[in-house]
């Protein structure tokens, strides 16, 4: 397996996840009763973000490289407040903002974009390797939408076990 720079994973992440989720991406076969798959490839990587539920949700986005996994991310989001938003309403929300951040070129870093329906917010610690953070969106003052993440490199590296 020949290597990629940690450039190449960042930009290939952004375009991932902006083609599939945030692109409205086409469903591909899941193999695990009642998950919700969707894919993406270009060259040598491959992504796969597998997750269950709608309104509360938990789910998990793999990088391949040369068919090896070589980057993961967990992820759990719940509507807080369902008097105060549905889950299409908080859906399109963060479709709107990550469409934002991902033409920045990044998904990692920090972010708040305000739309006509709510506020999102996403903050994080670490960088590409290894990071954990979350996002939520705030409506009236109130937090109706939150979701936790971590994630980082995969190593195969099984000589301490």
């Amino acid at each position: 397996m020949k290597d990629f720079s940690l450039e190449q994973l960042n930009s290939f992440i952004v375009q991932a996840k902006a083609a599939t989720y945030v692109g409205s991406g086409a469903k591909s076969l899941s193999y695990r009763p009642g998950a919700h798959d969707l894919q993406f490839h270009e060259d040598d990587f491959a992504y796969l973000d597998s997750y269950f539920g709608g309104t509360d949700f938990l789910g998990q986005e793999v990088v391949y490289f040369q068919g090896q996994p070589v980057w993961a991310m967990n992820y759990y989001g719940r509507i807080l407040e369902p008097s105060l938003i549905r889950a299409d309403e908080a859906g399109q929300i963060i479709k709107q903002s990550l469409s934002a951040m991902y033409q920045e070129g990044r998904f990692l870093g920090g972010f708040e974009y305000a739309t006509k329906n709510g506020t999102y917010f996403d903050t994080n610690e670490g960088e590409v390797t290894a990071f954990t953070g979350q996002e939520w969106i705030m409506r009236q003052n109130t937090r109706v939408y939150q979701l936790v993440y971590h994630g980082g490199l995969i190593r195969e590296d099984l000589s301490g076990f």
